[in-house]
């Protein structure tokens, strides 16, 4: 993600393994749930549910997380229904108080909706 690098992080989507000191400051992404909203006709209206955590370390990791944060925030927003792919975006929550999580970690997530339809024969498929 070009929000992230510009930064000076990376975006890791659902990692397995703790993020590295190397790694740092980081945007973990995280697909919470999809869940059926509607069924109108041959087409499944489904919300998206994500989190994204800013990660940073050392002296100043609040500031470097805040900043991570709110530059993907304005990122989203920017194309709120992803040229035509979702039915819109909305902001669920957003932890604003730094965790912190290990010898200096900070972590400050944030949860957002996408709400998208496909056909209900293929997923894979806009509807």
């Amino acid at each position: 993600m070009p929000v992230v690098q510009a930064k000076g992080g990376v975006c890791i989507r659902s990692p397995t393994l703790p993020v590295t000191r190397e790694q740092s400051p980081a945007l973990l992404l995280f697909p919470e749930s999809d869940s059926i909203r509607d069924r109108p006709n041959d087409r499944v209206e489904r919300e998206l549910v994500i989190r994204l955590t800013a990660l940073a370390r050392g002296d100043i990791a609040v500031q470097v997380a805040d900043a991570l944060l709110v530059s993907a925030h304005l990122a989203l927003f920017s194309d709120a229904n992803f040229t035509g792919l979702a039915l819109g975006l909305k902001e669920l929550d957003c932890e604003w108080d730094s965790e912190d999580a290990d010898d200096g970690v900070v972590a400050i997530p944030a949860r957002y909706q996408i709400t998208y339809r496909t056909l209900a024969a293929d997923l894979s498929q806009a509807g």
